[in-house]
């Protein structure tokens, strides 16, 4: 059973790829083989509209024909028993790599047939980990709830499932003081890292020890 994990930040130790190796960690434990696969340092683009994997009888159906430093990312990604994908949210959605990434995913699996129905092949379990400044009850008011919800649902479109996980409010800078930032109370955003993050990485962790024992179920 192999779970794998994409961080779609360009911070490698930071909010998201922590909650991500929490994920991983709990996938472990159900005896998953996991790996982290961190998008920022891999060179690609996203989808470029080619649409050789809608062309019928075409020898790239069903897949990105492009080849490049993400090809191998995409082959583990459609072959995992577990995908757990990870981003910060930037301007409101997922950063522009981890988008790049779902383009070239997920539309291949898609086709223009009614309800879009996708041909992904396998079995795999999939989550979302989203990691952002905003507060939840403010989420609504920067559409992050819309976006949040559009990735999960075009997720369970081609995988057939997809949990979410929600980490709010989270502590940007170690250090406040050097940052024009005078919108955030840096104490309340220290205190809240040092309370809440704590339990964001054990439902982090729960949720990839779910997806793993679901996968082992199968």
């Amino acid at each position: 059973m192999k779970a794998i994990a994409i961080n779609g930040s360009p911070r490698k130790t930071w909010n998201t790829a922590t909650l991500l190796e929490k994920a991983l960690e709990g996938a472990r434990a159900e005896g998953a083989e996991t790996e982290l696969v961190h998008l920022y340092g891999l060179s690609y683009k996203g989808c470029i509209s080619c649409f050789s994997c809608k062309e019928i009888g075409g020898k790239s159906y069903g897949r990105c024909q492009v080849v490049d430093e993400l090809t191998p990312v995409l082959d583990k990604a459609g072959e995992a028993d577990v995908l757990i994908l990870g981003s910060p949210l930037y301007l409101h959605t997922e950063t522009g790599e981890m988008r790049s990434f779902m383009e070239r995913l997920l539309f291949p699996y898609l086709t223009y047939t009614p309800g879009y129905a996708s041909i992904f092949p396998g079995k795999t379990l999939t989550g979302l980990i989203y990691t952002m400044n905003v507060s939840e009850e403010n989420m609504a008011a920067h559409s992050q709830d819309i976006s949040t919800t559009a990735s999960r649902d075009i997720m369970t479109r081609v995988f057939g499932n997809c949990e979410m996980l929600l980490c709010t409010d989270t502590l940007q800078f170690s250090d406040y003081s050097k940052y024009l930032c005078t919108v955030f109370d840096a104490a309340a955003k220290a205190r809240r890292h040092e309370e809440v993050f704590p339990r964001d990485c054990a439902k982090a962790r729960e949720l990839g020890a779910k997806l793993a024992l679901r996968a082992k179920e199968k």
